[in-house]
């Protein structure tokens, strides 16, 4: 069997509002998913801003060197460019690692192509400047497949345009915030058919799959197309080869 646990982001995303527990019991389950990342050698935990300072410090306290990922603009990607620095900044004061923004694909729907790409070549440019990782969320269960291929290729073009070759490793395009609401049924994360056009189109910048990869098999044909992480709140199930019924 492939060890996956070294491509793997273990994720809890859900604000205390949305679970309906307190910030305290919120800030347990991502301890949780520290120290299970520490034990099974999983690459990264990625939760929310608010919880980054404690879990940074919990992880070095462990003398770990599991990655912190965070999100920013999350889930719906319209935070304004300004707002989007503004929480990148505090993200990478307070100790992240990586920084996971979400793409504003309202204003690409729109037509407004000037935004998304200032937003893009910015934010990209803080995180680097810091040695952060940087990844993109395009959110594909909102577009349609030539959306798809048309935003992952703009992120490429826009990479090489304005980073150097060795920055582009460390730009990343991802699929899914596992947030967004479909109809009748649509799965709203990744998909291998999503996955291969983001592939294809990605140039020589790594892809993230996130949402729906629930059993070891998927997770595996995954890598095997070429994705370099996957984002699932049910890591610890897929090191274990078991499936998952997990929203993400």
């Amino acid at each position: 069997m492939m060890k996956i646990a070294q491509y793997l982001d273990s994720t809890y995303l859900k604000t205390p509002e949305q679970s309906g527990i307190s910030n305290e019991e919120t800030l347990q389950i991502d301890k949780k998913l520290a120290q299970e990342a520490i034990d099974h050698g999983i690459f990264a935990v990625m939760i929310r801003p608010d919880y980054v300072t404690d879990i940074k410090k919990y992880i070095q306290e462990r003398h770990s060197n599991v990655a912190v990922g965070t999100v920013i603009g999350f889930h719906e990607g319209t935070y304004t460019v300004d707002e989007k620095l503004a929480e990148a900044s505090k993200a990478i004061e307070d100790g992240a690692d990586e920084l996971d923004f979400v793409v504003n694909y309202n204003a690409y729907l729109k037509g407004d192509l000037a935004l998304v790409k200032d937003e893009f070549v910015k934010c990209t440019k803080l995180a680097l400047q810091n040695q952060k990782i940087a990844k993109w969320i395009i959110e594909i269960a909102a577009l349609t497949d030539a959306q798809i291929a048309d935003i992952t290729k703009n992120i490429s073009d826009w990479s090489v345009e304005n980073f150097s070759e060795n920055d582009l490793p460390n730009i990343f395009v991802k699929s899914s915030t596992g947030f967004y609401q479909t109809e009748d049924g649509k799965p709203n994360g990744a998909t291998f058919e999503g996955i291969k056009i983001m592939l294809d189109n990605a140039g020589k910048l790594p892809v993230k799959a996130a949402g729906g990869v629930r059993t070891p098999e998927d997770a595996e044909k995954m890598i095997s197309m070429g994705v370099k992480r996957i984002g699932t709140s049910s890591a610890l199930n897929l090191i274990k080869n078991e499936s998952s019924s997990g929203g993400y």
